[in-house]
């Protein structure tokens, strides 16, 4: 009798487990089924590429997503390629630098980010007084870059502002920047200041390059030591406070998305003031190998992706996922921008960003 209770109980014990097994399976996907696919990223995007929800929803596909964050001029310039299966850079322009040395690769733009200006509550009543902020037809600011040209073409500095009494500090009213040798957010920036000195066109003859440099190169020079990535100017935005920079380039994407996540790094007297024109950065993936091909359909396919990069601050192809995040978070985020431009070719904008850099050195 004994034996036969023991016999039933392995049986029944036997049963439990494969059953276990057979449920777990169900919950989720064996990490050893999946394929690893390794890119090199804007670093604007890591924190998209390393959540939970995101690598979850890769594996549905049998994906293993693994990334390095890289500046986008530097991806595009630099950093050996070899080794990944994707290539994701901030922008066209980017991207076509890598497209060139790898013809026969497929490209995917699944979402992108306007470029706007992180700065403080005090620093817009400043400079809507001095005439170049003002409120956008959505009731949120915006800079006049060809005002601010004007302003900082002198070397203005923030206590020469009149009836400047909350930020009198004596240096030079300029946006902080990334290095515009390897970073893309740095070359968008060079985008829009160029062709607001170009007359309000796009840059593409010499000519116009030659005119326009004088008036851009010292946006850039006079700001001294500039990081490579836009991460790290972001960062110091956020735990610096006004003190160090008062007004720092930025991906929409990297304000909303701390504003999404409600964590407190936005302080109440933190404001994201746009800039007219601007343009938009058009995150594009470039598919090296064959499985970079697969993660560029789905992040342009897939409506889970789609949603989640919106919750990261990304204007999703398909507009209605920003505009639910921005809805149900109640973000202070226009839905849509008018004054938007295009930025130069590739090969004008390697030359400016050339003729840019060398100035560092000088």
């Amino acid at each position: 009798m004994k034996r036969r209770i023991s016999i039933g109980f392995a049986v029944v014990l036997a049963l439990g487990v494969v059953a276990a097994l057979v449920l777990g399976n169900r919950g989720g996907t064996d990490s050893a089924q999946l394929t690893t696919v390794r890119g090199v990223i804007g670093s604007e995007k890591l924190a998209f590429f390393s959540d939970q929800r995101v690598k979850d929803a890769f594996a549905k596909h049998g994906f293993d997503v693994q990334v390095d964050p890289a500046g986008s001029r530097q991806m595009a310039t630099q950093t050996d390629l070899s080794k990944y299966d994707f290539a994701f850079p901030s922008s066209s322009p980017a991207a076509d630098r890598i497209q060139r040395d790898h013809p026969t690769a497929h490209t995917y733009a699944p979402f992108s980010s306007p470029m706007a200006v992180a700065t403080f509550a005090p620093i817009v009543d400043l400079l809507t007084k001095a005439g170049v902020v003002h409120k956008g037809a959505g009731d949120y600011d915006v800079l006049d870059v060809a005002k601010y040209m004007d302003l900082t073409a002198g070397g203005t500095r923030w206590d020469q502002l009149p009836g400047n009494t909350t930020y009198p500090v004596r240096k030079n009213i300029l946006i902080t920047t990334t290095d515009p040798r390897d970073s893309n957010s740095a070359a968008m920036y060079l985008a829009i200041a160029s062709y607001v000195a170009n007359g309000f066109s796009v840059v593409n003859t010499p000519d116009q390059e030659a005119a326009v440099l004088p008036k851009i190169t010292p946006l850039f020079t006079n700001q001294g030591y500039t990081q490579n990535s836009s991460d790290a100017p972001f960062e110091d935005y956020l735990s610096a406070g006004i003190g160090r920079n008062p007004m720092v380039l930025v991906y929409e994407a990297q304000y909303a998305d701390r504003l999404v996540r409600n964590d407190g790094s936005i302080k109440s007297d933190m404001r994201l003031v746009y800039l007219s024109p601007t343009v938009y950065s058009k995150h594009t993936l470039v598919a090296l190998k064959s499985p970079g091909d697969q993660i560029g359909q789905l992040l342009t396919t897939d409506p889970e992706l789609a949603s989640l990069a919106a919750t990261f601050g990304f204007r999703t192809q398909d507009p209605k996922y920003f505009s639910d995040v921005v809805s149900q978070h109640k973000l202070p985020l226009p839905t849509s921008l008018v004054d938007t431009v295009d930025p130069p070719s590739f090969e004008t904008l390697e030359r400016l960003l050339d003729t840019v850099g060398k100035q560092y050195g000088s």
